[in-house]
């Protein structure tokens, strides 16, 4: 595999881990309310995706770090303080829609690399994903608004 793309595939490794951690730190904040079905539902897409990501990666030789990066300590700081002060309600979706807005940059980045690679298809698939994700919270937010 390329060694350009073998980095790009990294990135998108360490955001999807740092994403799931996020996430879960919201999940155990929200306390079973709020927003925890979606959250629980993002864990299990990235921790999907970072799955298939290391597979991937570990076919061409990689390590890749399971842990995340500093990112993962300011998705959880960043849910720590939202569900101190407003709770993790429908007001963090628009957060949430420009994080994952982000994650679907790096795929394209990735992309570009490797569209016609064999990891293409994963790549093209896991994008695919998230922008679904993308358009079912935007309709939660328009319709939280409308109700507002």
């Amino acid at each position: 595999m390329d060694q350009q793309l073998n980095k790009e595939l990294e990135k998108l490794h360490t955001a999807a881990i740092d994403a799931r951690n996020g996430y879960q730190e919201a999940a155990e904040d929200a306390e079973g309310k709020g927003m925890t079905p979606l959250f629980r539902e993002l864990i299990a897409l990235h921790q999907d995706h970072a799955a298939a990501l290391s597979q991937v990666l570990a076919g061409a030789g990689a390590k890749p770090n399971d842990d995340g990066s500093f990112m993962s300590t300011v998705h959880k700081t960043i849910m720590d303080v939202r569900s101190m002060f407003n709770g993790l309600d429908e007001s963090v979706l628009p957060g949430l829609i420009d994080g994952e807005k982000r994650n679907v940059s790096k795929y394209d980045e990735a992309l570009q690399l490797g569209r016609s690679s064999e990891v293409g298809a994963l790549l093209a698939t896991q994008r695919g994903a998230i922008v679904q994700k993308i358009a079912e919270m935007e309709r939660m937010k328009e319709a939280h608004q409308s109700a507002a």
